[in-house]
């Protein structure tokens, strides 16, 4: 199983370089959760962080020599580009900031097809695909979070199970302009069309860029994707107009569960829940609650799994 929770700190091995503002160790494997167990029967998982040592034999490939934070479960790996803090963090936290997540991704079996909408540098994509063998199809409009997230697709030879596509899903198709919270890579918080916060608040943009945008219904109606058994969508505030450019797609009994990302506080996002019910759809309000955040930038904010 996935899911693993830490009962102990992070321990150590071998000397220590700074990289980037992060501290990176050498060799294969060489940091692991102490006390690290699957909350369920399964092999444990193992986190490490590693910088990649040069081999002339792949010298073209430029994501091979970079650091990596490396997933292991069981006999199977993953390993994530580290250009950043940021990246380091997405990383690293990968089976402890949504757990909620990493138990539905649990439920996948092999051969169904997950839609990740707001992908950012890949972590739950390359999971699900390396993990669970599935078939994913991956959206990330930002340049930076899009250039990683080949990175570790290409990192990882997962480019038969994972495609990704530099577009926004939306309500409609247009050329448009995605406002960046921040310039970096792995950053989140980006807005399509107007420069506004999670919350739907205007804001300042540092930098804006350009931006094509589509429906999911549209891709699935013009077969550049076949319909998904999972879609999951973290796009940061503009989750309903997602779900508004599926609502075939949601309808579509093939589809067995959408897990959202949902601000409480926001009353579009509460006609996303009951539009949801209407469609066929339920979900564990208590599931909910545990997800929900209560302090913070993104109180009232956490994520729904709606299943049929």
């Amino acid at each position: 199983m996935i899911l693993a929770h830490a009962r102990g700190a992070l321990g150590a091995t071998l000397s220590s370089s700074v990289i980037g503002g992060t501290t990176a160790r050498r060799g294969r494997i060489l940091t692991r959760l102490l006390g690290m167990r699957a909350l369920a029967d399964g092999p444990d998982v193992h986190l490490a962080f590693q910088r990649m040592q040069h081999n002339p034999q792949k010298s073209h490939m430029a994501a091979d020599t970079k650091d990596s934070v490396t997933i292991v479960r069981g006999d199977r790996e993953v390993e994530f580009t580290v250009v950043n803090d940021v990246t380091a963090w997405r990383a690293r936290t990968a089976m402890s900031k949504e757990p909620g997540t990493i138990a539905w991704l649990e439920e996948f079996q092999p051969g169904d097809v997950l839609v990740d909408v707001g992908a950012n540098v890949g972590i739950y994509s390359l999971c699900a695909a390396r993990f669970k063998d599935v078939r994913v199809f991956a959206f990330e409009p930002e340049s930076q979070n899009f250039s990683v997230l080949n990175e570790n697709i290409y990192r990882n030879s997962l480019d038969h199970l994972v495609t990704a596509y530099c577009v926004a899903l939306s309500d409609q198709r247009k050329f448009d302009l995605l406002y960046l919270a921040q310039f970096i890579a792995g950053g989140s918080c980006h807005m399509l069309g107007a420069s506004l916060s999670p919350s739907l608040k205007p804001r300042e943009a540092p930098f804006r860029q350009g931006c094509v945008s589509t429906t999911l219904d549209e891709l699935i109606a013009e077969r550049v994707i076949p319909v998904p058994q999972h879609v999951k969508i973290d796009v940061d505030g503009l989750e309903h107009k997602v779900v508004k450019g599926a609502d075939a797609t949601f309808r579509d009994p093939r589809l067995k569960s959408v897990l959202v990302e949902l601000n409480t506080t926001l009353d579009e996002h509460w006609e996303v829940v009951d539009g949801m019910l209407e469609r066929g759809f339920t979900y564990d309000s208590a599931e909910a609650e545990l997800a929900r955040r209560s302090e913070g930038p993104f109180a009232g904010t956490g994520n729904y799994v709606f299943r049929r």
